[in-house]
């Protein structure tokens, strides 16, 4: 499988999934991951129920999870590079990010608030029925940073270390920790397991999306600022791995995210992420750049490294 190509040519792989993600975006009908979605929801309304329920959630995750991943570790073996290519096409979300945050920024610049707050709606679990302009503009810039983790940086990880099947399985744990990883009655034991499998799973990536992050603050200013807010916030952030790449790439913004917000009607006390003003709707473009040069810059660092083994297996020989 991946172990039969070279480093060059992974990342050539990894490039070659980034641009056909950008090419042509998420598919507009049959998402593969909508279907997931809606096989993961059956699981869980067959599984929910009963005594047991941790046990029932590891069960619901291995089914949901396991046949699918050899699957593609199956087919990835007869069909080659190429398939490894359009499973992680499939499992990138960076063009969709910009797709759906962007016309929420053209619907702040415009001042068209109820459009606004519907679209953010779509993106955030958050209430946005009453949510001002400041609001929406923190809750889709927060998306961005999160998400460049979930939907690109952690995908792009475990594609390098486990090609297609990799990505694949990353992403479908991912989706399962964002259906099932909450602290509700419903789920707060049947979806404890698939939360844990993503903080271990997203360890890595999140903590390399929060050094990128650092390291692509525009000025020395924003470079501190944002080690320091990763340093210094993300321990009192829920997530251990959303808190380092929100506070990192809010802290490299200049931005005053995180605070308060309100779920399901309730006021939910959320620390502090960043430091300096407030969001606007330019930042939603601000956030999705930052995103876009951090993919750039993990392909280049994967380039060099193939470069770099390359070079020396030839010394060598």
């Amino acid at each position: 499988m991946l172990s039969s190509f070279s480093l060059p040519m992974l990342a050539g792989l990894l490039t070659a999934g980034v641009l056909l993600d950008l090419l042509l975006g998420e598919t507009r009908r049959w998402h593969p991951l909508v279907g997931f979605g809606r096989l993961a929801s059956a699981i869980e309304r067959l599984l929910n129920r009963g005594r047991a329920r941790f046990l029932r959630g590891l069960v619901g995750w291995l089914l949901a999870v396991l046949p699918i991943t050899l699957i593609t570790v199956w087919l990835c073996g007869l069909a080659g590079a190429a398939l490894h290519v359009f499973l992680l096409y499939l499992c990138l979300g960076l063009r969709s990010l910009r797709d759906h945050n962007q016309p929420i920024a053209d619907a702040l610049a415009a001042g068209d608030l109820d459009s606004a707050r519907r679209l953010t709606a779509c993106i955030v679990s958050r209430d946005t029925e009453h949510a001002d302009a400041a609001s929406l503009a923190k809750a889709s810039t927060e998306s961005l940073l999160e998400n460049g983790n979930d939907a690109v940086f952690g995908t792009l990880f475990w594609f390098a270390v486990a090609g297609g099947p990799g990505a694949v399985f990353f992403r479908l744990a991912n989706t399962l920790d964002a259906m099932w990883g909450y602290r509700t009655p419903r789920y707060d034991w049947f979806g404890c397991c698939a939360a844990r499998i993503d903080d271990v799973l997203n360890y890595l990536p999140a903590r390399l999306t929060a050094l990128s992050y650092v390291m692509l603050g525009k000025t020395m200013a924003d470079k501190k600022r944002a080690w320091h807010c990763w340093r210094t916030q993300a321990p009192s952030w829920g997530s251990p791995n959303a808190g380092p790449v929100m506070a990192s790439g809010a802290g490299a913004l200049g931005l005053a995210l995180g605070g308060d917000a309100v779920y399901d009607g309730e006021l939910e006390r959320r620390p502090p992420l960043g430091s300096g003003r407030p969001a606007a709707a330019h930042d939603i473009d601000r956030a999705w750049r930052l995103v876009m040069e951090t993919t750039v810059l993990w392909l280049i660092w994967a380039s060099l490294i193939a470069a770099l083994f390359y070079l020396r297996g030839r010394h060598v020989a």
